[in-house]
């Protein structure tokens, strides 16, 4: 394993300097996934195979740098939640999307329902199950999941984005935890929608394919201020990506969200599914594919290789 913690004295925007860091970032992310597992609450998601990695990073100019399994579609899970925020600011707009939710990390897992029941009646942030299936409530009285499937390729830059009919049955037959949450919102008075119309969006949602070039396209939507650095196409307006920037720093990486952004201090969202993506200011999109999961459910391999990313190239947001 490469050394994270050495600085050794080179230009950390030469590009051969920053594809040898990026190398050796994905041999470290390749090692550190044999420290994981597969997730397998969901049956489906523990059919990945936990020696897959891969990781891309892309800039508005030149080609992307990737190494290992890039290619390979997974289902989002998670990092869905991004999409569905960026969405509902869209459409929607600020002071009606956080009448509805709020923007406080928790410190508990993503599916907890314990603050939802005893604190607060509305969830604490849209990055964790309780807050994005209040956010899936506002948009299914707005969009279907065509128009949103729509949104999120635009948004990832990837027309190949499409469902996971395995992934969606298999959330949808296991997924009594978020029944509970949505019927929990819904007994508070709370819930924006119909309850199973919601949940079975938000399922659709998290079930979407896609691979670590489409989460590395969406950094870098992200760091281009919400514009499609290709076609110059605007897809988001920039005051709401600060906001969703914040919320990925925050929030973004479960209850893992405060050493992580100690460690590797860049707005990232993870998912079950084993991917990261993540995105630093007006120079890159990182996307991260390693399902090999740690204690918290996020990739074992991908914290390790976007470590050694951020340490060496100086990527942290306070560097």
């Amino acid at each position: 394993m490469y050394s994270t913690y050495e600085q050794p004295e080179f230009d950390v925007h030469d590009p051969a300097e920053i594809r040898r860091v990026i190398y050796e970032a994905y041999c470290n992310g390749k090692e550190a996934a044999a420290n994981g597992r597969a997730a397998d609450y969901i049956p489906e998601l523990a059919k990945a195979d936990p020696g897959d990695f891969g990781i891309c990073v892309m800039g508005a100019e030149g080609d992307p740098i990737v190494f290992g399994e890039v290619e390979k579609r997974f289902s989002i899970q998670s990092i869905s939640k991004v999409i569905n925020l960026a969405a509902a600011l869209k459409f929607l707009g600020f002071r009606e999307t956080f009448s509805h939710v709020g923007m406080e990390p928790t410190g508990d897992a993503f599916n907890s329902i314990l603050k939802l029941d005893t604190v607060s009646d509305l969830p604490f942030n849209p990055m964790i199950n309780a807050g994005a299936i209040q956010i899936a409530g506002m948009l299914s009285n707005v969009m279907d999941f065509g128009e949103l499937l729509d949104f999120a390729r635009a948004f990832c830059m990837d027309d190949g984005i499409a469902l996971n009919e395995a992934v969606y049955r298999s959330e949808s037959e296991t997924g009594d935890r978020n029944r509970a949450i949505v019927y929990l919102l819904k007994s508070k008075g709370v819930l924006q929608g119909d309850p199973e119309k919601t949940l079975d969006l938000y399922f659709r949602m998290c079930s979407l394919n896609v691979n670590a070039r489409s989460l590395a396209q969406m950094g870098l939507l992200l760091a281009c201020d919400g514009q499609n650095p290709f076609t110059g196409r605007h897809i988001v307006h920039p005051g709401y990506i600060r906001t969703i920037k914040s919320l990925m720093f925050t929030c973004g990486m479960y209850d893992e969200s405060g050493e992580y952004g100690v460690r590797v201090g860049i707005p990232s969202k993870s998912g079950v599914g084993g991917g990261i993506a993540g995105t630093v200011g007006h120079r890159f999109g990182i996307g991260v594919y390693g399902p090999a999961l740690n204690k918290k459910g996020n990739s074992a391999g991908g914290i390790a290789a976007l470590e050694h990313l951020s340490h060496l190239l100086k990527l942290n947001a306070f560097s």
